[in-house]
């Protein structure tokens, strides 16, 4: 089949498949890379205790003087929004003073994993890919899931708009807990295998056609439409890479399922069980990187609070939308708190599932009531990093650190060694 000059539906074929093709990316995966079953049914790790990564994010921010201390190093005091994490500050880290040097207000959050604003992307190789989905390249098969997203397709801008592919596509979530345990524990029933694997089938044939048609094309194209075509092919691979991955994993039983599947209620109360369905995806090795984005669709009255989260975020230094914002964030602080806590409770190897797990927690939003994006609220707990302090960080001028220093060092513990991650200037230190 042919792809000529002159035949605009094909090629807008390509354009919208290309527009459209959303998966995370993947490289070429080992034929045994799957090793061994265990108990639960899901493939033994090549390692007793495999690095994790989790970051959760919040689309509209924290009120940074209830959440930062006055008091830096390792004596600092507890917060408001600090409190529910009295009993493991040991194991965790405040940063004040990082952020990506960006502006753009709520647009600008969307790069709080990338450190790159989708529209400054073009001509970088990496595009404006997100930490967690360069983490999830160097995963190799080796889990079900390179990566899990979760969050909502409410809210300003549409959804959840926080883990990006390398041909500057947004992953899209898993909306709920019912979604994801559906995606961790229910398999397809052994009548349907024959045809799920017809359907690979059939779809791997189709992105070969494109793959091929497209090549012929670009002899054609000039260099600003070789670019466009470019990205397109790199969508294509993503998915291929992709399938080749479901392909892999599709006669792996899944674990048992540890109770009934739930139901969504609303992001409110669907939030500790989220949090409980994350942990357990990281310790049945389902996945070993997991982002949760709380967004727009948070709805304050589960919790007794008047009022939309984004109008209350733009408070205008009112008492009663300022003390209804905290009633929002300290339930956010508490059930992060709670789900550190679980991650501490799992044994695993020497040490616990959050030693073996970095999470990082913030926001790409500091001042949601001032529209900027500087001075970001960034706590990192586990991983087997040294915590307990507060740091402190210049927040302009010479001693400006950026925060993809800091994402460079997780990717670094996560076993991703490369010498920059979007705007950064070498590792944290």
């Amino acid at each position: 089949m042919s792809l000529s000059k002159s035949s605009p539906s094909r090629r807008h074929f390509l354009r919208s498949v290309g527009a459209t093709l959303s998966l995370p990316v993947m490289p070429s995966l080992l034929p045994n890379a799957l090793g061994a079953s265990n108990s639960l049914g899901t493939a033994v790790a090549e390692t007793a205790s495999p690095s994790r990564m989790v970051a959760v994010g919040n689309l509209l921010g924290y009120q940074l003087d209830s959440l930062f201390p006055k008091t830096p190093g390792a004596n600092y005091e507890s917060t408001r929004l600090l409190k529910p994490f009295e009993s493991i500050r040991d194991q965790m880290t405040i940063y004040r003073g990082l952020d990506h040097g960006v502006k753009g207000g709520h647009f600008a959050v969307h790069s709080f994993l990338s450190g790159v604003l989708k529209m400054d992307a073009k001509g970088r190789p990496d595009g404006n890919i997100s930490l967690d989905q360069l983490a999830a390249e160097s995963v190799r098969g080796r889990t079900r899931f390179p990566s899990l997203t979760v969050g909502s397709e409410g809210g300003i801008h549409g959804g959840c708009q926080m883990s990006w592919t390398r041909s500057g596509t947004r992953v899209p979530p898993i909306p709920g807990p019912q979604e994801l345990f559906e995606k961790l524990f229910v398999g397809e029933p052994a009548s349907r295998l024959n045809h799920v694997k017809d359907r690979h089938s059939l779809q791997g044939s189709i992105l070969d056609a494109i793959s091929g048609d497209a090549k012929t094309l670009g002899n054609r194209l000039d260099s600003e439409d070789r670019t466009k075509l470019d990205e397109y092919l790199t969508s294509v691979r993503e998915v291929e890479q992709q399938l080749q991955l479901k392909e892999q994993w599709v006669e792996v039983p899944k674990p048992d399922a540890p109770f009934d599947r739930p139901r969504n209620i609303n992001l409110v109360e669907d939030l500790p069980l989220i949090y409980d369905l994350m942990a357990l995806a990281l310790q049945t090795d389902s996945t070993r990187i997991a982002t949760l984005e709380i967004g727009g669709d948070f709805l304050p009255q589960h919790l007794g609070v008047e009022g939309g989260y984004h109008g209350l975020s733009h408070h205008g230094k009112k008492k009663e939308n300022i003390d209804a914002l905290l009633i929002i964030e300290e339930y956010q602080t508490q059930q992060f708190a709670r789900f550190l806590k679980k991650l501490d409770s799992i044994q695993e190897g020497e040490g616990s599932l959050l030693d073996h797990t970095s999470v990082l927690f913030g926001s790409g939003m500091g001042n949601a009531n001032a529209h900027t994006n500087h001075d970001l609220p960034i706590l990192l707990a586990g991983g087997g990093f040294e915590h307990g302090t507060f740091k402190q960080l210049p927040a302009k001028g010479a001693g400006k650190v950026p925060l993809s220093n800091l994402y460079l060092s997780l990717l670094h513990r996560f076993g991703v060694e490369r010498d920059y991650f979007g705007n950064s200037t070498g590792t944290f230190v």
